[in-house]
C-alpha cells in the first residue's frame, strides 16, 4: 500500500464507544490530527436504552453514538468502521488494520470495551438487554417492583441478589451452578434479612409466554412465576492489544486488565486505556469522563514534547 499523509496521525483511538469517541472530541477540539478505529460492536447494542447518565437518561445507545460521531466530525477527526488486528511500536505506533490499511500515530488510546459471555441457559441470550438483564443501576428503575429472579452462577450471585433487592421486594435467587454449601453463614443471614428466597437446583430454560418472560423453568420441571431475571455474564476484556505491547496487566475476579494511572496512561509510555478495557465498572458515563481525561493528558504531554524539541 502506498503511504499517503492520511496514513499519519498524531492519535489513533481504538474503538468507538463512550470512551473513544469522548477521548477523540477533545483531541480533535485541541486541534490534534485523530482517527478513531471503530468495529462497530458496542456492548450496550441489546439495551433499547442506557440509564444513569445526567441529561442522556434514556437515550438509545444507537441515539448516543450516532451524536457522538456528528460531534467529532465537526472537529475534523476521521472515524473507519474496521478493526484493529495488530500493532506495534517503533519511534511511532503503526496500527494494522483487518481491511489492509497500515496507519501510524504518536500516541494510542485502547477502548475496545469488552464482552459478556452469558450462562448457557436456553433463552438467555435472546432475552438479554429486554426482560434479562445485567445490571440494576441501568435497568433496576425500569422493572422496579416485579417479580425478580437472580440467575447464581458463583457464590456473587448472592450479592447480585442482595442489590436488586433494592428496587423489589420479590427476588427469588436460583441456584443455578451453586449449592447452599457454597454460601456463608453471612450470605445466609443477608439473603432472609432482604427476603430473599432462595432456590436451589439448576435452571432449564425460560417460560415465555406473549414475548415476554413468565416464569423459570428448573431441570426437575418446577416453574417459578418471573417477570425479570438478573444474570451475572462473564466478562471477558478486550485487551489483546495491549498485551501485544506488553502493557502489565492487574487479575481482577472481574477479568485482567491493564495497570494505568488516574488519566488511563499504561505501563507502555504513549499508550492509553479507557472505559471497559480498563475496568470492568466503567459506566457509560464512567467510560465518557475517562476518554476525556486520556484526550486531554494526551494533548498536554505532546505539546510539551514539541515544545522541547523546538529549536
Amino acid at each position: 500500500m502506498t503511504e499517503t499523509y492520511s496514513d499519519r496521525y498524531e492519535v489513533v483511538v481504538i474503538g468507538g464507544g463512550a470512551a473513544g469517541l469522548s477521548a477523540a472530541l477533545i483531541l480533535g477540539r485541541a486541534r490534534r490530527h485523530t482517527l478513531v478505529v471503530d468495529a462497530g460492536e458496542p456492548r450496550n447494542a441489546p439495551a433499547a436504552h442506557m440509564q444513569g447518565y445526567l441529561s442522556r437518561d434514556g437515550m438509545s445507545p444507537a441515539e448516543f453514538l450516532t451524536i457522538g460521531r456528528e460531534e467529532i466530525a465537526r472537529y475534523g477527526v476521521e472515524l473507519v468502521q474496521d478493526t484493529a488486528v495488530d500493532v506495534t511500536k517503533a519511534e511511532d505506533f503503526t496500527v494494522e488494520l483487518a481491511s489492509g490499511r497500515t496507519v501510524h500515530a504518536r500516541r494510542l488510546v485502547v477502548t475496545t470495551g469488552l464482552k459478556d459471555e452469558l450462562p448457557d441457559v436456553p433463552g438467555v441470550a435472546e432475552r438479554f438487554g429486554r426482560d434479562v438483564l445485567h445490571c440494576p443501576y441501568c435497568h433496576g428503575w425500569e422493572v422496579r417492583d416485579q417479580a425478580f429472579g437472580v440467575l447464581a452462577t458463583s457464590p456473587m450471585g448472592v450479592h447480585q441478589a442482595l442489590i436488586v433487592s433494592q428496587w423489589s421486594k420479590d427476588v427469588t435467587l436460583f441456584l443455578h451452578k451453586v449449592t447452599e454449601d457454597d454460601l456463608s453463614d453471612d450470605d445466609l443471614r443477608r439473603l432472609a434479612a432482604a427476603g430473599v428466597h432462595v432456590v436451589p437446583g439448576e435452571v432449564a430454560g425460560l417460560v415465555v409466554e406473549d414475548d415476554r418472560l413468565t416464569g423459570i423453568r428448573l431441570a426437575d420441571g418446577s416453574t417459578y412465576d418471573r417477570q425479570t431475571l438478573f444474570v451475572a455474564p462473564r466478562a471477558i476484556p478486550q485487551t489483546g492489544l495491549l498485551e501485544k505491547l506488553g502493557a502489565e496487566m492487574n487479575e481482577t475476579p472481574f477479568g485482567t486488565y491493564p495497570v494505568v494511572d488516574p488519566t488511563g496512561l499504561t505501563t507502555v509510555p504513549g499508550v492509553w486505556a479507557a472505559g471497559n478495557a480498563m475496568g470492568f465498572g466503567e459506566q457509560v458515563v464512567n467510560a465518557a469522563s475517562g476518554g476525556y481525561r486520556a484526550g486531554a493528558t494526551i494533548n498536554g504531554e505532546l505539546l510539551m514534547v514539541d515544545l522541547d524539541a523546538a529549536p
